[in-house]
């Protein structure tokens, strides 16, 4: 797993979010450090027989049951109590995560989440520019170099960052070769016209992979192609769309315990879900809006596959949330892992947490309002 690197400047979130380069442990390996939290203890019963879980939100103690909205979180057993009683603090705290869950669920679904942009590591940052803009339509949104940490990015898409779900290619100093590994798959971009779009590219000297023609078990004409780094991107034949940047596609293990955990964790839909035995894989599209208007996450199962290598180029998806407090904990109560915490960044105080999926895959909550500010 590539970690994030935290950073004094006053960068982007996804910057200061983003994963570096394994192979440069001095700088670009260290971990975004937990937010530092008001020095308050959660309370806990005698016999621990409550999970008392505090957030620290605007300098306060949130009680997970507080913070969405439930009653009761456990039971406390005074002392000298009976067994039973103890049996009832078990079977109320029991009932209270369910509750909790439901809570956090439904906090997921009302959130307004958006797919903000896609991160991921490039060996050259002029060439890749060069590729997007002239042979994939795209439009440089932004670019920054960071010489005292010794990487600089770029922000490229088809539409403004407030609007649009964009990429962000991140080059590090000195390093012009990743491993892409197996479990990435490719980014989808909509187009009215493959053949065309497919003979602009070779015309440039880009790499065709497969060529226009009905994807396998469908109709929709599709086409691949790779970029000079060798990630590959779909070429999707469908109408105009306000999303030209559609789909990020990645592998999992588990594909029902996938979406379970996309739906609950993070809010999103299964927009659709197609088996196809003949060639021995399942697909299911996740997002939170239908996919002829937004980006959405394809997951791709594999018969018989349950782990791939992810290798060190793919690094993560930002995703926009009203309140990363909140957030964490429906990851956490879902099974999802933290791995950093809820709360400002450095310098810029733009709110973010950051969590793996149950395949490892790494996704960073962005405050909406803050996310914003950047902007401006």
């Amino acid at each position: 797993m590539v970690r994030a690197l935290a950073m004094a400047t006053a960068a982007s979130s996804l910057q200061l979010a983003s994963a570096r380069h394994v192979a440069r442990p001095p700088a670009s390996l260290r971990a975004l450090p937990t937010t530092a939290r008001p020095g308050a203890s959660a309370s806990a019963s005698a016999d621990n027989t409550t999970r008392r879980l505090a957030l620290f939100h605007i300098g306060s103690v949130i009680p997970q049951a507080h913070l969405f909205g439930t009653k009761f979180h456990g039971l406390a057993r005074a002392e000298g109590s009976s067994s039973v009683e103890a049996g009832t603090a078990g079977v109320v705290a029991q009932a209270s995560t369910i509750v909790d869950q439901d809570c956090a669920l439904d906090w997921a679904k009302k959130d307004r989440r958006r797919m903000l942009h896609v991160v991921y590591r490039v060996g050259d940052l002029d060439r890749t520019i060069k590729f997007y803009t002239e042979c994939l339509g795209m439009k440089l949104l932004r670019k920054r170099d960071i010489p005292e940490e010794k990487y600089a990015n770029a922000f490229l898409g088809y539409g403004p960052e407030d609007s649009h779900f964009v990429i962000e290619l991140t080059y590090n100093y000195g390093v012009n070769k990743y491993d892409i590994g197996a479990g990435f798959g490719h980014f989808g971009i909509a187009v009215e016209d493959v053949s065309k779009a497919v003979e602009l590219i070779k015309a440039k000297g880009g790499k065709v992979t497969r060529e226009p023609g009905p994807v396998k078990g469908g109709k929709t004409v599709i086409a691949f192609i790779e970029d000079p780094d060798g990630y590959k991107f779909e070429l999707i034949e469908r109408g105009p769309t306000p999303e030209p940047l559609c789909q990020v596609m990645l592998r999992v293990g588990d594909l029902d315990r996938a979406i379970n955990f996309y739906e609950k964790a993070f809010g999103m839909e299964l927009l659709r879900k197609r088996d196809n035995p003949e060639y021995k894989y399942t697909i299911a599209m996740m997002g939170y809006g239908p996919e002829d208007k937004s980006a959405v996450l394809e997951l791709t199962y594999n018969y018989g596959v349950t782990e791939y290598d992810k290798g060190n180029a793919y690094a993560q998806i930002a995703i926009g949330t009203d309140d990363v407090y909140k957030t964490a904990e429906a990851i956490r109560l879902n099974g999802g892992k933290i791995t950093r915490e809820p709360g400002p960044l450095p310098v810029i105080n733009t709110k973010i947490t950051a969590c793996l999926d149950p395949d490892g895959w790494k996704s960073v909550f962005v405050d909406n309002i803050d996310f914003a500010k950047e902007l401006e």
